[in-house]
């Protein structure tokens, strides 16, 4: 079945700053792989005609980006007004005319996006949610014994689901939404000016739309340091392990080593993603994300992430540090 693939990601990244200071969120390296790399190869497996790109913050990045390393039919809307999400989809409306896969790219999943032509004529789209245990830091979905979702809430108090709404939804009936968001807008039914799109599915609902909620196999979240690090450490799990040769070092695997990483009487891993250019001497890093040409030098490494360019030296700590930083520890004697 043709569609068109609308990705929204126009925000700042707010909660990975330092880091998107320069560099786009989706463009952040998880196994060595930009976040966005992991969706869009994915999408590869579809029959796309179009992918809508709703841009903002560092939109350059990601334009020069796309059309370096993908030959999609692609467009590139600026969201200029940040009025939430279902502000970004409405900017498309003009172009759609088929069914629209939407994905935000604030995480890594694994998604059987065949399901998409199990679809029955009266059905009318599939919104995808991943089981977590604690249900109360997700917006969650709310389903009936048929399986079709009846509301979307979002961090509830009680546990009236588990399944975690992870951001893609396939939309059959896409003129039906974009009269929700519409309606959205005319009602002002929004939360300090943005207008988001589970609203516009409840309006869908209420309409009589059937909305099947299907579960995925994996979520891998990048929206933070600390999920971004976990992110890495499964990605790492699941295929991407590469190393490449050193001078004097342990290579505790699974890591992933670009080329050109100069790493010396060091001991890497495990879970470490250490991007080109980079150089790492007498020192121990695990569970971390190592940016391109930054340089490690007498450092014990852990739960840490180190942006391109960045230098750090001399002591033993936990790190969140930008692209082009520089960071050294001292003792108290120096």
């Amino acid at each position: 079945m043709c569609l068109k693939v609308i990705i929204p990601l126009a925000g700042e990244g707010r909660r990975m700053r330092p880091h998107t200071h320069t560099k786009a969120k989706p463009l952040l390296s998880l196994a060595g792989k930009p976040g966005l790399s992991y969706i869009l190869d994915d999408l590869k497996k579809l029959d796309v005609s179009e992918v809508i790109f709703i841009t903002g913050h560092l939109k350059e990045q990601i334009e020069e980006f796309i059309k370096k390393n993908y030959d999609f039919k692609t467009r590139f809307i600026e969201q200029k007004v940040r009025d939430g999400s279902a502000g970004a989809v409405l900017l498309t409306e003009k172009y759609i005319d088929e069914p629209v896969l939407i994905i935000f790219a604030d995480s890594v999943f694994d998604v059987d996006l065949a399901e998409i032509d199990k679809l029955k004529k009266d059905e009318d789209g599939i919104i995808w949610g991943m089981e977590v245990q604690d249900y109360r830091r997700f917006g969650v979905l709310v389903t009936g014994k048929n399986g079709y979702l009846e509301k979307m809430v979002e961090k509830p108090d009680k546990p009236i689901s588990n399944l975690a709404n992870i951001g893609v939804y396939y939309i059959k009936d896409y003129k039906l939404m974009f009269k929700g968001i519409r309606y959205l807008y005319n009602k002002k039914i929004n939360i300090k000016g943005e207008y988001f799109l589970p609203d516009a599915f409840a309006y869908m609902i209420n309409k009589g739309a059937k909305l099947l909620c299907h579960k995925v196999k994996a979520w891998h979240d990048f929206g933070k340091p600390e999920t971004m690090i976990e992110s890495n450490r499964e990605l790492l799990k699941k295929g991407r392990h590469r190393e490449i040769k050193t001078e004097n070092s342990l290579i505790i695997p699974p890591v992933h080593i670009a080329d050109d990483v100069k790493i010396k009487d060091s001991i890497i891993g495990p879970h470490v993603t250490i991007g080109r250019g980079a150089e790492i001497i007498n020192s121990i890093v695990r569970d971390s994300i190592i940016g391109e040409n930054a340089k490690i030098k007498d450092l014990l490494l852990d739960e840490s992430i180190v942006g391109d360019e960045a230098v750090v030296s001399d002591g033993f700590k936990h790190l969140s540090v930008g692209d082009h930083c520089e960071v050294r520890f001292r003792g108290k004697d120096k």
